[in-house]
């Protein structure tokens, strides 16, 4: 191999940019024309043609009718190993919370517009929250969600509720983008967010973002309002700081 297929971090050039441009795809909402791959990656448009007669016929990137190119099929199964080892990598966090708080604890990533659970530890008490791995569940009304949310940027807060829009199952529920955004200056002022019945009444989450993380993401504590109380809230807080942590400790690269 000659050192200009290398990058100075010892690295394959050739191997770095296939990420990059399946990166730059997934940024775009998953489809983008020719020219605008070029222009997002910053690479010639010889070099974006050979990469994609590598991927397209691989699987990993798709040509549409349109002559635009989107991620490919073969991307689901990775994503979805990925998703379940994501999990389980997480579960001595999880079971830590457990462990400390006896409420459950979740794991979950944004998904387009929803939520989905990749990790759950149960608590041991006859009533808890028990939620079903691979569920999805609306951003607003959920605390892992709403922990996303205050990561993200406005616009793209806005883009998410437009298209998902904002059902209220309980009363206490969110139902406006400006109750929302109200909430989601509370949650980055204080650095957690609260589900206050707002998903299932007589049921309170406090919920942290995981820094860091390759895809939004959050974990929670839930159980019922008698037990998850402010008391609750101020033991939960700093142990859910610390299992975000740590969890985002093990996702950071291995240095070489």
């Amino acid at each position: 191999m000659t050192t200009t297929a290398r990058t100075a971090s010892g690295g394959v050039q050739s191997v770095e940019r296939v990420f990059e441009l399946l990166e730059v795809i997934t940024a775009s909402g998953g489809e983008m024309s020719l020219s605008e791959l070029s222009a997002a990656a910053n690479l010639p448009l010889p070099t974006i043609h050979r990469l994609l007669r590598t991927l397209v016929p691989s699987g990993y990137v798709r040509q549409l009718p349109n002559r635009n190119y989107a991620l490919g099929p073969r991307l689901i199964l990775l994503g979805e190993a990925a998703g379940r080892q994501f999990g389980s990598s997480a579960r001595p966090m999880l079971d830590g919370l457990v462990a400390q708080l006896g409420e459950s604890a979740n794991m979950a990533v944004l998904d387009g517009q929803q939520v989905v659970y990749i990790a759950q530890s149960q608590s041991s008490r006859s009533m808890r929250m028990f939620t079903e791995v691979g569920r999805r569940a609306p951003t607003h009304n959920t605390g892992v969600g709403k922990a996303i949310l205050a990561t993200l940027p406005d616009e793209q807060v806005r883009s998410i509720v437009a298209a998902a829009g904002m059902p209220t199952p309980t009363e206490k529920s969110l139902g406006t983008p400006e109750e929302l955004f109200a909430d989601l200056e509370r949650i980055r002022e204080r650095g957690y967010a609260i589900d206050d019945e707002e998903q299932e009444i007589g049921v309170r989450c406090f919920s942290m973002a995981v820094p860091g993380a390759p895809t939004p993401t959050a974990i929670s504590v839930s159980g019922p309002v008698s037990r998850v109380d402010e008391d609750f809230g101020r033991r939960a807080v700093p142990l859910l700081r610390k299992a975000a942590e740590a969890i985002a400790a093990e996702l950071r690269p291995a240095r070489s």
